[in-house]
C-alpha cells in the first residue's frame, strides 16, 4: 500500500461513496479527455474509467502511487504523466479540450490553479476536492474581504460552482480542516479585449496592496496620468468586480498606447 506523504500534502480518500459524488460532478456529453491530478491510490482512477464518455489520463509525481497505479491499472501505463503537474505541457496529452479532476494537495492548490489558468483556453472543466477556506474564496464576489487575485483570475474565465463539503475523517491521514469540492466551467470569454498579461499584473499589484485604494497600489506599475483621474482609484482592490478590472487595465493600456 501507498504510504501517505506529508512533504507531498498527501491526504488519502478512503469512502467510497464521497469518491462517487466527486465523480459524479463531472459533467460530459461526449467522449472527452479527463485529466486526473494526483490520482494516489486510484480511488477516483477506477470510478473514472467505469464512464465509458472518459478517455483518462493520470498526473501524479510520487513514484510509489505511480508504481502502484501501474500495477492496478494496467491499462493506463501509458497515459500516466510522472512528474509535476504545474511543470506539465498540456498540449502532450491531447490537441482539443480536456477535463481535470482531481483531490487537489492543500499545499499547491494556488499553484495548480495559476497552471490552469495558464491553459484556459483548454481546460474546459475542473472538478477538485480542496480546504474548504481556499474554496469559498474561490467563489467570492467583490466586497468581501476573501475576494483576492485567483477569484479574479478564476472567475474572468470560469463559473465557479460549490458542490458540496467532505469532513477530515474521510481521509487517511484526516487533514486539520474541512474541505470541499468545487466545480469550474469555462464561460464564453474568448479573450480579453486588453493584454491578458497586463490584467494580470494589475490584479496581482492591486491585491498585494489590498489596504490601499488602488492610486498608491498600482504606483509600482508606472501609470498613465490620465489614469489616475479615474473612479476606480478611490477604491481598494477587493471593490472591484472582474468586469471592472477588465475596463481598468483596457484603459490603462489604451493611455499607454496613446501616450507612446
Amino acid at each position: 500500500m501507498v504510504r501517505p506523504k506529508k512533504y507531498l500534502g498527501q491526504h488519502f480518500l478512503k469512502d467510497q461513496n464521497i469518491a462517487a459524488k466527486i465523480v459524479e460532478a463531472l459533467q460530459l456529453t461526449q467522449r472527452s479527455v479527463v485529466l486526473e491530478i494526483g490520482p494516489g491510490t486510484g480511488v477516483l482512477t477506477g470510478l473514472l474509467m467505469q464512464r465509458p464518455e472518459v478517455d483518462l489520463y493520470l498526473s501524479e509525481i510520487d513514484r510509489e502511487s505511480v508504481a502502484y497505479l501501474k500495477e492496478h491499472f494496467a491499462s493506463l501505463r501509458e497515459k500516466i504523466f510522472e512528474g509535476d503537474f504545474i511543470k506539465l505541457d498540456m498540449s502532450q496529452i491531447a490537441p482539443g479540450k480536456i477535463h481535470i479532476i482531481g483531490n487537489f494537495p492543500y499545499n499547491i492548490s494556488s499553484q495548480i490553479f495559476f497552471q490552469i489558468l495558464n491553459h484556459h483556453e483548454k481546460v474546459d472543466q475542473v472538478v477538485c476536492m480542496l480546504q474548504k477556506e481556499v474554496a469559498d474564496r474561490l467563489a467570492e464576489k467583490e466586497g468581501s474581504k476573501t475576494y483576492g487575485i485567483l477569484s479574479v483570475l478564476l472567475q474572468t474565465f470560469y463559473t465557479i460552482e460549490s458542490k458540496f463539503k467532505v469532513p477530515p475523517g474521510v481521509f487517511h491521514p484526516p487533514p486539520k480542516v474541512m474541505s470541499a469540492v468545487i466545480r469550474l466551467v469555462r464561460n464564453h470569454r474568448k479573450q480579453l479585449p486588453c493584454e491578458e498579461s497586463l490584467f494580470r499584473k494589475v490584479v496581482k499589484q492591486a491585491f498585494q496592496n489590498r489596504r490601499k485604494t488602488l492610486r498608491n497600489a498600482l504606483k509600482p506599475l508606472n501609470l498613465p496620468g490620465s489614469v489616475l483621474l479615474s473612479p476606480f482609484m478611490d477604491k481598494r482592490a477587493e471593490q472591484l468586480s472582474v468586469e471592472n478590472f477588465i475596463s481598468l487595465t483596457t484603459e490603462i493600456e489604451m493611455q499607454r498606447g496613446a501616450d507612446y
